[in-house]
């Protein structure tokens, strides 16, 4: 399966990075790639404002994932990223949604708010307290997590054994004391905790580090970008992950049960 990761950074007008997005879906399905990952809060943002992403909060059939559909509706791709929905007035969920085919076809309310490192997340947005949907994508299972989520690895060892394949993770991860290295070895971790492919993308600009990644099962970093606008590719070979398993069966091995964690039932199923 090909993949392709996009990042960018993010301005204040949510029009503006609705049509980033749509040139980044056109881009990766001219290259042939089955699956996009974009970053997190890809609906607004502006430095001396960081409560906009909040603010400029919109349904899932408001004007940005609208457009999104209807660039995805001819096409086999599928997109994921985050957004900030609207819940109560003042508050927004942080809302990763998949989109193919026109359509909306599995959604995650962020569980894991970001209240670390002198941020809180939690002072407007609502966490979830269900993991996403197993979705299927060229014959793999994707299990989508956002950003904070990857410092939890029993989320990421709760999305393997119901099946996932590859971990799908839209991020804006903010720059700070060694967060680049953070970002690196944590993302290697969790492929080697579930022997997942991840998939990962980072907002860029001046506060989140890009640094976008696609890692194998055995923790090999095969496709990275820097810093700055990308749009990179990688190949996903299920067979090579079959046979990491085989090499190295973490999640038969087990000895201790983890968390029990809610898998969220999408209206329309994969």
């Amino acid at each position: 399966m090909k993949v392709a990761v996009g990042q960018f950074v993010v301005g204040p007008r949510w029009q503006d990075n609705a049509n980033v997005c749509v040139e980044l879906m056109a881009q990766a399905t001219e290259a042939g790639a089955s699956l996009l990952v974009l970053p997190e809060a890809v609906l607004a943002r502006q430095d001396d404002m960081p409560d906009l992403s909040v603010q400029s909060a919109q349904p899932l059939d408001g004007a940005y994932v609208t457009q999104l559909c209807e660039a995805s509706r001819h096409t086999n791709l599928t997109t994921v990223l985050t957004l900030h929905t609207p819940t109560i007035p003042g508050r927004a969920a942080n809302t990763l949604i998949a989109v193919r085919a026109g359509e909306v076809i599995a959604r995650y309310q962020k569980i894991h708010l970001y209240d670390a490192f002198s941020v809180q997340e939690s002072r407007l947005v609502d966490a979830g307290d269900e993991l996403a949907p197993i979705i299927t994508v060229d014959g793999m299972l994707i299990g989508l997590m956002t950003c904070y989520d990857l410092r939890f690895p029993d989320h990421a060892l709760a999305l393997a054994l119901q099946g996932a394949e590859v971990l799908v993770l839209p991020a804006a991860w903010l720059r700070g004391p060694h967060k680049e290295k953070h970002w690196e070895t944590l993302l290697t971790a969790r492929a080697l905790d579930t022997t997942c492919y991840i998939v990962a993308s980072g907002e860029c600009g001046n506060k989140n580090i890009g640094q976008s990644r696609v890692i194998d099962p055995l923790g090999i970093t095969i496709s990275a970008a820097a810093e700055t606008p990308a749009l990179i590719f990688a190949t996903l070979d299920k067979q090579r992950l079959v046979k990491v398993r085989e090499m190295l069966p973490v999640l038969k091995n087990r000895r201790f049960t983890p968390p029990q964690l809610t898998c969220y039932t999408p209206d329309k199923v994969d």
